[in-house]
C-alpha cells in the first residue's frame, strides 16, 4: 500500500528546552505535520533529526525522500528511497516513488525497473500502473502504455486516477492513430473531470483527424474557456474553421495564436492560407514567408501548339475552376505546406514564376506531396507548359490514384493537345471518382 502522511488536527507548540527530551518518534510526527502544511524544508530538518536518533527506521528515510521529491531534489530523494529499500526491501511504495524521481530525471528505463518491482510487491496498486504507463508513453511504447492505463481502469481506483488513465490512454491512442478510440477515452475523462482544458483540446485534435471539424471547434471553445492563453487551441480552432471555409473566423483565431506565440510558424502558415483565400495576397505571402523562415529554418519546357478540339481559352477557364478546391493541410516540421500555400498566393497574385519556385521547394522537401505536384501542373499549364504539366499531374496520380481533379485536368490538357481518346478516358476516370464536372466536358468533347 502507498504510504500517506498522518493528518494532525492541531499544532502543538513546545518550548525549546523540551525539544531536547523529544524522541525520534516525536521528530517523525513533527516532520509529517510540517509536510502536510507544505513546509517541506522544515520537514527535512525534523526527519533528519529522527534519523540521527534512530537510523534504522525506514519510514523516516521514506518520508524525507517524499519531502525532497516535493522540493524537486530528486537525486537526494533517490538516495533516501535507496536507504528505505535497504532497510525494508518489501516496501513497494519505495520502489514506486523512487521510480517517479528517476522518471522525472528522464532515467526512464531505470524507472521502469522500479515500477516493475513495485507491481510484483503490490499487483493491485493502480497508481503504479498509472506511473508505469506514463513512463512507457515517454519512451514511445504506446501499446504497452495503453495496457497499463487499461489496468488502472480495471482496478477502478479513485476518480482522480481514473480520469488521468482515460486521458493518458486517449493520448496514446491518438499517437497510434486510433483517433476514434482516443475520442471515446477523452470523453470518459471529461465525464470524470470537465474542468481540464487539456482534455478538451486533445479530443478536439482527434476530431480534426477524423474530419469532424464542427465538433472539434466546440471542443476548442471549451478548452479556451478553461485556458484562454493557450496558443495551440487558438491555432487548431482556426485550422478547423479553415477546413469548413470559415476563413474570417479562422483568421481571428490565427491572429490570437500569434499574439500569444509570435514565433508560431504554423500559425503564420494558417493565417497566410486564409488571408490568401480572402484575397489579400500581399499579406498572405508575407505570412507564408514567415512560416517558411521562422526560427531560422532556410527556405526551376518549351511551349507547344494546341491541336485538339478544345481551344486554349476553354482549357484555361475549365482548369481555373479547379484550383479553388485547394484545402488547408496540417503543418509539418519541414514546412512544405507553407511553400505550397505561398505558391498558391503567388499564383493568384499573377507571379507564376515565384509560384513554381515555391512548388519546386515544396516537392524537394516532400516528394510525395500529391497536391503540390497537382498545383505545379496547374501553374505550368496556365503558362502554356502543357507537357510539363502532364508530367506533374501524372505524378500526382501515381502518389494518389484516386485524385479525381488530377485526372480531370490531365484529361482537359490531352484533349487540348489532340489526344481526344486519352483525354476522355481521364475524364471518365475523374467522373467515376466523384468529380461530376467531368461529365459536362465529356458530353461536349467525348461524343
Amino acid at each position: 500500500m502507498k504510504k500517506t502522511f498522518t493528518l494532525l488536527s492541531f499544532l502543538v507548540f513546545i518550548a525549546p528546552q523540551i525539544y531536547a527530551q523529544q524522541t525520534a518518534a516525536d521528530y517523525f510526527d513533527l516532520g509529517v505535520t510540517r509536510s502536510k502544511s507544505g513546509d517541506y524544508i522544515g520537514a527535512l530538518t525534523s526527519f533528519s533529526q529522527a534519523i540521527t536518533m534512530n537510523p534504522d527506521n525506514p519510514q523516516s528515510y521514506f518520508n524525507r525522500g517524499l519531502a525532497k521529491q516535493a522540493l524537486k531534489d530528486h537525486r537526494g530523494a533517490i538516495l533516501d528511497f535507496d536507504k528505505t529499500i535497504d532497510l525494508s526491501p518489501r516496501d513497494g511504495s519505495s520502489f514506486l516513488y523512487r521510480g517517479i524521481s528517476k522518471s522525472l530525471q528522464e532515467d526512464y528505463k531505470a524507472a521502469l525497473q522500479d515500477y516493475n518491482r513495485a507491481i510484483e510487491i503490490n499487483p493491485d496498486d493502480a497508481y503504479v500502473f498509472l506511473q508505469r504507463g506514463i513512463t512507457r508513453a515517454k519512451l514511445n511504447d504506446y501499446n504497452r502504455a495503453i495496457q497499463d492505463f487499461t489496468r488502472v481502469i480495471e482496478l477502478n481506483p479513485a476518480d482522480s486516477e481514473k480520469y488521468q488513465a482515460f486521458f493518458s490512454r486517449g493520448l496514446c491512442k491518438a499517437k497510434i492513430e486510433d483517433y476514434r478510440g482516443s475520442i471515446t477515452d477523452y470523453t470518459k475523462s471529461i465525464e470524470l473531470n470537465p474542468k481540464r482544458a487539456q482534455t478538451f483540446a486533445g479530443r478536439g485534435l482527434s476530431r480534426i483527424k477524423v474530419e469532424d471539424f464542427t465538433n472539434a471547434i466546440l471542443d476548442y471553445d471549451e478548452a479556451l474557456k478553461l485556458d484562454s492563453q493557450d496558443s495551440e487551441s487558438y491555432y487548431y480552432r482556426g485550422f478547423a474553421k479553415a477546413k469548413l471555409e470559415e476563413f474570417n473566423g479562422a483568421k481571428i483565431d490565427f491572429d490570437k495564436a500569434l499574439q500569444l506565440d509570435p514565433a508560431s510558424a504554423k500559425a503564420y502558415y494558417g493565417r497566410g492560407f486564409v488571408t490568401s483565400k480572402i484575397n489579400n495576397q500581399k499579406a498572405a505571402i508575407n505570412d507564408l514567408t514567415k512560416a517558411i523562415t521562422q526560427n531560422n529554418l532556410n527556405a526551376d519546357g518549351g511551349k507547344i501548339a494546341y491541336l485538339g478540339s478544345m481551344p486554349k481559352n476553354t482549357l484555361d477557364a475549365l482548369r481555373g475552376a479547379v484550383q479553388e478546391k485547394i484545402k488547408v493541410s496540417e503543418f509539418s516540421e519541414e514546412r512544405s505546406e507553407a511553400y505550397y500555400a505561398r505558391a498558391m498566393a503567388n499564383f493568384k497574385s499573377g507571379s507564376a514564376r515565384d509560384a513554381i519556385a515555391d512548388l519546386n521547394k515544396c516537392i524537394d522537401l516532400n516528394p510525395t506531396y500529391a497536391e503540390a505536384h497537382f498545383a505545379r501542373g496547374i501553374v505550368r499549364s496556365s503558362e502554356g507548359l502543357q507537357r510539363d504539366a502532364i508530367i506533374d499531374l501524372s505524378n500526382a496520380i501515381k502518389i494518389n490514384n484516386k485524385y479525381a481533379e488530377a485526372y480531370y485536368v490531365r484529361g482537359l490538357i490531352k484533349i487540348a493537345l489532340g489526344d481526344g481518346n486519352g483525354g476522355c478516358f481521364d475524364l471518365s476516370k475523374s467522373g467515376e471518382l466523384g468529380y461530376s464536372n467531368a461529365y459536362t466536358v465529356i458530353r461536349e468533347y467525348c461524343n
